[in-house]
C-alpha cells in the first residue's frame, strides 16, 4: 500500500530499495527556501543497516504488509526459541540473537504477537508487563530502609531490575518489558 511520505510513523515497517526497513526517527523539515521535506533514520530488518533518507512532499513509499499473529512462548531449544500460534497449533522457531533483548521477559505460556511479513517472522511484540519471581536479592537490616531506596534483584529468566527494599526472594513482581523497570509487586 503506497503512502505519503508524511504519513510515515515511527515503527512503521516500509519497502525501499527492494529491503523491508523500520523506520526509527522521523523529523519534518520545512526550510526557508523550497520544499518541505520528511528526514527518515531507517533500520534493515534482515542485516540491521541503518539509512537516513530524506523524502519530498509529493514522494510515497511502500508500506509494507505486516501479519500480526498471536503466539505462545514454549521453551528454548538448541540456538531458537519455539512459538506456537493459538488458532493452528503450529510451532516456529525464531534464532535466539534475534530476540537477544527480549528474551530476559519470556517466560514458557507468554503470550506474544509475531511479526510476519512474506511468511518470515521479523520481530516479535511483547505484553506491556510481565510478572516473574524474584530468585535473588540482597537482605535489608532492619532501620536501614530509606524512601524511595531500591536494590537489585534477579528474576526467574536471569534479568536483573532494581526492586524497592521491601521485595524479598520468591516475591514476584510485575516489570515494564519497554523500560525494563520494576512495577509494582503481583499477587
Amino acid at each position: 500500500m503506497k503512502i505519503s511520505a508524511f504519513d510515515i510513523r515511527v515503527g512503521n515497517l516500509i519497502e525501499h530499495q527492494g529491503k523491508l526497513w523500520r523506520v526509527l526517527k522521523k523529523n519534518h523539515v520545512k526550510p526557508g527556501k523550497g520544499g518541505a521535506f520528511v528526514q527518515v533514520e531507517l533500520k534493515e530488518v534482515s542485516v540491521g543497516t541503518k539509512l537516513n533518507e530524506r523524502f519530498r512532499s509529493a514522494d510515497t513509499v511502500e508500506k509494507a504488509h505486516v501479519e500480526a499473529r498471536k503466539m505462545q512462548y514454549l521453551y528454548a531449544e538448541g540456538t531458537g526459541l519455539v512459538f506456537m500460534d493459538n488458532e493452528s497449533f503450529e510451532q516456529l522457531t525464531i534464532p535466539a540473537e534475534d530476540l537477544e533483548d527480549q528474551m530476559g521477559y519470556l517466560l514458557p505460556n507468554t503470550e506474544v504477537q509475531i511479526n510476519v511479513h512474506n511468511d518470515n517472522p521479523i520481530g516479535i511484540e511483547l505484553p506491556a508487563t510481565v510478572v516473574m519471581e524474584v530468585v535473588d536479592t540482597e537482605a535489608v537490616v532492619k532501620g536501614q530502609t530509606a524512601s524511595g531506596s531500591a536494590k537489585p534483584a534477579e528474576l526467574e529468566t536471569g534479568l536483573r531490575v532494581n526492586v524497592p527494599t521491601f521485595v524479598t526472594v520468591g516475591d514476584k513482581v510485575k516489570v515494564n518489558t519497554d523500560t525494563g523497570e520494576y512495577v509494582e509487586r503481583a499477587e
